[in-house]
């Protein structure tokens, strides 16, 4: 008889945020199904990420279910301090949760531009300080999602896309600080994934549609396929990926518009 299949993450903790649904809801459980218990962050959906704690312990696996709101500072930190008391540990943190302020850029004001700000960029800075913490000797992985408007322009995606920028910066220099600790830290860059956020961009179907066309590949990206990356990026098979952002978007980038 062969061996049984030993899963990556068995005995690991792992944070994502904004798991609630989309692309968080689908690493969550995905790090489950390779063994990991799950801290589940939500801020306003609540019934959502109940039901994504009760698939966790389905599979097995032991969730914690915090609300916290990324844009306030004390809610991060007391995130953190909760798992500190339910596992004492924490060995991959995942920053997904994003919000913005989808106007042009002559449409934007200071209150949209701060929230957004605060949610994408400074909660991967407050969040990568604590969980760094919590992190064991033997090292651990930190994960920021960011996008293609990081460095391309999108229609209404002003606030948004700087803010990824600024997080894309962010992840390199943790990676070079935190390499001593044996901390990994990368980001994953995604094309227009297929989630019911993009319902929230004016003019979205026009979009998608010019998008589409571009594709060189047959489909768009999946959170299943941001998962995939995810679960490699935050293993030690991923050790000497070290402060990249890695774009998953099917090729589109690399055409000239």
């Amino acid at each position: 008889m062969g061996q049984p299949l030993v899963k990556r993450y068995s005995g690991k903790v792992v944070c994502v945020t904004g798991s609630s649904r989309g692309i968080g809801k689908t690493m969550a459980l995905r790090f489950a199904q390779e063994g990991a218990d799950v801290v589940i962050n939500y801020f306003r959906n609540g019934d959502a990420a109940r039901e994504v704690a009760a698939e966790v312990e389905a599979l097995g696996q032991k969730a914690l279910l915090v609300r916290a709101n990324m844009a306030q500072e004390e809610k991060i930190i007391g995130m953190f301090e909760e798992i500190r008391t339910a596992f004492g540990r924490l060995d991959v943190f995942v920053h997904n949760a994003a919000s913005g302020r989808n106007r042009s850029a002559m449409e934007v004001d200071v209150k949209g531009w701060d929230w957004t700000l605060n949610v994408n960029t400074r909660a991967f800075l407050i969040g990568a300080q604590q969980a760094a913490q919590l992190m064991p000797e033997d090292g651990g992985a930190m994960l920021a999602l960011s996008s293609f408007g990081s460095d391309r322009v999108f229609p209404y995606y002003t606030t948004v896309g700087p803010s990824k920028a600024a997080l894309e910066s962010l992840v390199r220099y943790f990676a070079i600080e935190l390499a001593p600790k044996k901390i990994n830290v990368n980001a994953i860059s995604a094309g227009a994934v297929m989630t019911d956020a993009l319902g929230h961009f004016p003019e979205m179907d026009q979009t998608l549609e010019a998008v589409e066309q571009k594709m060189p590949y047959h489909r768009m990206v999946t959170p299943d396929d941001i998962a995939n990356l995810a679960l490699f990026l935050c293993s030690k098979e991923a050790e000497m990926v070290r402060g990249q952002t890695v774009k998953l978007d099917g090729g589109i980038t690399l055409l000239i518009p």
